[in-house]
């Protein structure tokens, strides 16, 4: 992850909607378009050493183009982030117009933090297209199934059998497309290769992690287990020490870690004389899983940055 390593002379601010864009350089705001003649001409004009926007649902997109093609930094906050710092000012109030103007100050104040975009790997981008799709279709799968076992669903079961069979068959596809893709992106065959090595990980696994935590082997281990959502945070104060809690980070990260957690948890896996000495300290069954999990993160994070391949 790259990150400025001088203060910023002018930040801008941008609130990003389906076809408007609203800017604050702090002083004023204004809107233009959301079009890439537009951008082009508002980033040329006020010459921005950053640039501060929130994801859209990929309507920043031509911004983040823009703004690669002429040099400017540019930081994708996160949202939730962004809403902390506005309403630590008392700001209660939601308007473009405001949104823009914290995100501004957001960039001037939280500079050296904020991790610049990058623009991602097109293979990676199909990867992560094709693992959300498949974990929407599931999404229908479960609550076809659910539909399925309620009272009411008895007379339409031939209904809800023909779309869970048609959803199985398009999750197969989707499935084939990815193993596909990975085989014929170098870059991905070798770090599904690497995740793969690890005895408790299977090729969807890895396809998910690569996926929707493309920066490990980018990171510190506390940095890729904070951001996967595994890593324990104290809750202390004065002479008490409380239970640390997992918190934060990407929900799907840890939701994909589980089942290999589980699987350890079983005695199977190269993590699973790890999980049985944390049992044998007096670590309770969910504590040693949650570790079991952040110690697969650390591991991958450790392998992909060394491109490292375990010799069997």
């Amino acid at each position: 992850m790259a990150f400025l390593h001088q203060q910023p002379q002018l930040c801008l601010g941008l609130d990003i909607a389906k076809d408007t864009i609203t800017a604050s350089d702090g002083t004023s705001t204004w809107t233009i378009a959301n079009k890439r003649r537009a951008i082009r001409a508002c980033l040329k004009s006020r010459k921005a050493d950053l640039v501060v926007c929130e994801p859209t649902g990929g309507h920043e997109g031509l911004l983040l183009e823009e703004c690669l093609r002429m040099g400017i930094a540019c930081h994708r906050a996160d949202t939730l982030k962004v809403k902390s710092f506005i309403r630590s000012f008392g700001t209660h109030g939601k308007s473009d117009a405001i949104d823009a103007t914290m995100l501004r100050a957001y960039g001037r104040e939280r500079w050296e933090k904020l991790s610049l975009w990058q623009a991602p790997d097109l293979d990676e981008l199909r990867l992560r297209a094709l693992v959300r799709r498949r974990q929407e279709l599931i999404a229908i799968k479960g609550a076809e199934k659910n539909r399925a076992k309620a009272p009411s669903g008895r007379d339409l079961a031939a209904s809800f059998a023909a779309v869970i069979e048609a959803v199985d068959h398009q999750i197969q596809a989707i499935e084939a497309a990815m193993r596909e893709l990975i085989a014929n992106s170098s870059t991905l065959r070798q770090r599904a290769a690497i995740c793969t090595a690890m005895d408790s990980l299977g090729p969807i696994v890895a396809a998910k992690l690569l996926a929707i935590l493309p920066e490990l082997g980018s990171m510190t281990r506390r940095k890729a287990a904070a951001l996967a959502g595994v890593a324990p945070h104290p809750n202390d104060s004065g002479l008490k020490r409380g239970y640390r809690k997992i918190r934060g980070g990407r929900p799907d990260v840890r939701s994909t870690l589980f089942m290999p957690a589980l699987r350890a948890a079983a005695g199977h896996g190269e993590f699973a004389t790890f999980y049985k000495r944390l049992i044998a300290n007096g670590k309770k069954p969910m504590v040693a899983i949650a570790a079991v999990m952040r110690k697969i993160v650390v591991t991958l994070n450790a392998r992909l940055r060394d491109n490292l391949l375990p010799q069997s």
